[in-house]
């Protein structure tokens, strides 16, 4: 049965980062991967700029029309009906970081519907240090505007907490127990808690409750903006 993950999340949750992550454990699989881009909000860190990358490992990349050409005003391509029609085993959609993002996703809703049950999987991905989600009543206030534009409802959360370079030991912990009232107060479920290894690993030798820990994710960081990040992919 095909796999399709949805990403949503505040602007700077690491949605991208993590779709990359996702998408590049799938294909090691074996795994018939597709990475839809529907983020139209942050024209920053962008999937299109780890194109080399995605298409070294075979994974297919449906980005906004114009990615990558300087260009601001971004629309959604007609290829984004591939994720429903192709042979895929695995989907990933990388969605905008406010209301007005999510809105891009709400087009598909028929699609979604039709899709077997247990299929579909929607993730809201949080990063604490983020000034939207620094409680559990601000996360569950974005959340909700964001399943209204998308027209999807938030399988689970992933604590992705983080201050980029800046991060240390401590911040998965802090946005443990923010996302730990979140999940208390809506009934949703921590699916992953994702991070460094080094980081992931301090912070699960604390013993914190497993139920608000989910799955352990170490991820790998690629979305950097530095020479030798293009330099290693061939960018």
């Amino acid at each position: 049965m095909k796999e399709y993950i949805i990403l949503i999340g505040n602007y700077g949750s690491g949605k991208t980062e993590l779709a990359l992550n996702f998408a590049l454990r799938a294909a090691d699989a074996g795994k018939k991967t597709e990475v839809i881009d529907l983020d139209l909000v942050n024209t920053y860190f962008r999937l299109t700029d780890r194109g080399n990358l995605v298409k070294s490992k075979e994974i297919r990349l449906v980005s906004p029309n114009f990615a990558g050409m300087n260009v601001e005003a971004l629309s959604v391509p007609a290829e984004v009906a591939s994720a429903f029609a192709g042979d895929w085993d695995t989907v990933i959609f990388d969605v905008g970081g406010d209301p007005t993002g999510a809105a891009a996703l709400g087009r598909y809703f028929e699609d979604f519907a039709e899709l077997p049950p247990g299929s579909l999987t929607v993730l809201n991905v949080i990063n604490t240090k983020r000034p939207m989600a620094g409680t559990s009543e601000r996360i569950i206030e974005l959340m909700r505007d964001m399943e209204r534009y998308s027209r999807q409802t938030v399988s689970g959360f992933v604590n992705n907490t983080n201050l980029a370079k800046l991060t240390g030991p401590g911040d998965l912990a802090e946005g443990y127990e923010i996302i730990k009232q979140a999940s208390i107060e809506t009934g949703i479920p921590v699916l992953y808690t994702t991070g460094k290894k080094e980081f992931l690993d301090a912070f699960l030798a604390e013993g914190h409750d497993p139920k608000y820990i989910g799955t352990p994710m170490a991820i790998d960081t690629f979305m950097h903006r530095d020479w030798d990040s293009f330099t290693r992919f061939g960018l």
